[in-house]
């Protein structure tokens, strides 16, 4: 059984404008963050990006995969609850691929997950394209299929 999805994800174009610049920093790499928030009855709401380094055991590997380091988690969820908020998910690129879950991606995540992913779009042959896209996910555990969650911006 998997915990409701949220409605939506509310947040302000300049966080996504940091969000999306920690994800490609890292390129050609997988870039990684963890997301600060509050949850809300009519959808979450992010507030924080907490910027991780991508410690995938296997460096070479780091183009395809991404893990984030425990200890970070402990800080940033420790951080979050000072400030009355609280650790809603994770984000993550893929470089040259669609912003769309990997299998690895969920069967690596704890389920219920809140996934962000920034991925290639617009050329549908897995080259980077027209640009890179932020898509928002809730990712039960399988055989439910992932879940592609609505953005509302707020200024």
């Amino acid at each position: 059984m998997c915990l409701q999805a949220p409605a939506h994800l509310r947040a302000d174009l300049q966080l996504l404008t940091v969000l999306s610049r920690i994800l490609a920093v890292a390129q050609p790499e997988e870039g990684c963050a963890l997301l600060l928030g509050q949850r809300q009855s009519d959808g979450w709401q992010l507030r924080r990006i907490w910027p991780c380094c991508n410690v995938w055991p296997q460096p070479g590997a780091r183009n395809h995969r991404f893990a984030i380091d425990p200890r970070e988690q402990l800080l940033a969820q420790k951080w979050a609850r000072e400030r009355g908020l609280e650790l809603l998910g994770s984000a993550h690129s893929h470089p040259v691929t669609a912003p769309v879950p990997s299998t690895t991606d969920c069967r690596l995540c704890v389920w219920p997950a809140l996934m962000v992913i920034m991925g290639a779009v617009g050329s549908g042959d897995g080259s980077q394209g027209q640009g890179q896209e932020l898509v928002g996910w809730w990712i039960c555990q399988p055989p439910a299929p992932p879940q592609r969650l609505p953005w509302r911006m707020e200024s």
